[in-house]
């Protein structure tokens, strides 16, 4: 994916913290990868969901949010602001939540703002499917 530019959504940052199966690599070699803030927020409640849930330890807990700083750093993040809002919640041709409208408007608005094409990376077919139809590239993984 060398010269590529990429968006990600937090499944598939989830997925490569928490190590899961299907994890999707080829975004760590993009040129730039792009997310929103919102990112940052629901891995971290994520993985505190886990420790309460007693699924993370608190030692474990410590790895992923160091693992989560490091991406968080490398990627040209997207500040939440009111254009984006707005986008996220006008209407879409597919149904989206809203944490995924937020994730999609991220993407558009920023392919417009800066005349260049993403690539969007996500394991949420919702998302994948709402992308699709919005005329993004995608990459999705079950």
């Amino acid at each position: 994916m060398a010269g590529s530019k990429v968006y990600v959504d937090a499944s598939v940052v989830l997925r490569r913290i928490l190590n899961q199966p299907g994890a999707m690599e080829d975004w760590l070699t993009a040129e730039l990868a792009v997310t929103s803030e919102l990112l940052q927020v629901e891995v971290a409640r994520t993985l505190d969901r886990l420790r309460l849930a007693g699924r993370l330890s608190d030692s474990d807990l410590a790895t992923c949010v160091g693992e989560l700083k490091n991406y968080m750093a490398a990627f040209e993040q997207v500040p939440i602001h009111t254009t984006i809002l707005r986008r996220a919640g006008s209407a879409f041709s597919t149904p989206n939540g809203a944490l995924d409208a937020i994730h999609l408007a991220t993407a558009l608005l920023w392919m417009e703002s800066n005349s260049q094409d993403l690539t969007l990376f996500t394991h949420d077919r919702q998302l994948a499917t709402a992308a699709r139809a919005c005329g993004l590239d995608v990459k999705a993984a079950p």
